[in-house]
């Protein structure tokens, strides 16, 4: 019986080639330029959190937002472990401390959803207090929505076979050794593990005030822009008149005299 073609699986799309991605991410960021401009002007306060499985590519979109953007504005919180003091306040205390003020756009790199994540499945945090904060977590994103902030939730989600083949590419690259960490070696084991607590965060706190937004991130320059793109589209914003740059005249010389005075410039191997 001769195969029909219609019943094979949808092929994978390329990769996104370099040249194309380039000209996006240009395209973008200067919208990103009029979309931090509008956020001082009109002092609004957006909240975005990024979460998703190791090497789902968190840090590379992060960049991306941010790299033509004044780190004023556009603030990256990345927490470390908590301290002895911290672990005795209430767990939301030292996330709220980090909530924008108007004008601010603050981006979690990971958030108070490491309760649900790695808290959870690497056992740090007692099952009922996980339960409990399941059942907090959207009462406080309903009163951050209500104070006026925008809040975006992004979970990148990442293929088995996809990780499998970024982790081994850290620990053959002196670039990125850093990045692999006993804790990520420890989470690669626990795939299944991690996707019930993925699954069970979804059902407690996707909420119609804030809901969980999915990028697919296989193709890592996919992934970026298509967040990019969705967060421009979920804050609404204008382009500001401006006034044409026109460079002033620089000043005459003078009686100014270049200096004799041994500057250490380094020295210029390239």
């Amino acid at each position: 019986m001769k195969r029909d073609k219609r019943d094979d699986p949808p092929a994978e799309p390329e990769k996104m080639k370099r040249k194309d991605y380039e000209a996006e991410l240009e395209r973008l960021h200067a919208e990103l330029v009029k979309l931090q401009l509008w956020v001082v002007e009109k002092q609004l306060k957006v909240c975005i959190v990024f979460e998703g499985r190791d090497t789902a590519g968190k840090g590379g979109t992060i960049k991306a937002i941010t790299d033509r953007v004044s780190p004023r504005v556009f603030r990256v919180v990345a927490l470390p472990a908590p301290t002895d003091r911290e672990k005795t306040q209430m767990y939301m205390q030292r996330y709220i401390q980090h909530m924008p003020s108007g004008g601010e756009v603050v981006i979690f790199d990971r958030s108070w959803y490491n309760r649900a994540g790695v808290e959870r499945v690497m056992g740090f945090t007692p099952e009922p207090m996980v339960r409990r904060f399941l059942q907090i977590a959207p009462l406080m994103e309903k009163g951050f929505v209500e104070s006026g902030i925008t809040l975006l939730k992004y979970w990148l989600e990442v293929s088995d076979e996809e990780q499998t083949r970024r982790l081994e590419q850290r620990a053959s690259d002196g670039r990125k050794l850093w990045k692999l960490t006993p804790m990520d070696l420890e989470s690669y084991g626990r795939w299944y593990d991690y996707s019930r607590a993925r699954d069970d965060m979804f059902a407690a706190t996707d909420s119609p005030h804030a809901p969980w937004y999915v990028a697919r991130t296989d193709d890592k320059r996919r992934g970026r822009l298509n967040i990019i793109r969705h967060l421009l589209e979920k804050i609404p914003y204008e382009e500001l008149p401006r006034e044409k740059v026109k460079l002033p005249k620089r000043q005459k010389r003078g009686d100014y005299v270049d200096p004799d005075y041994p500057f250490k410039y380094i020295k210029e191997h390239y």
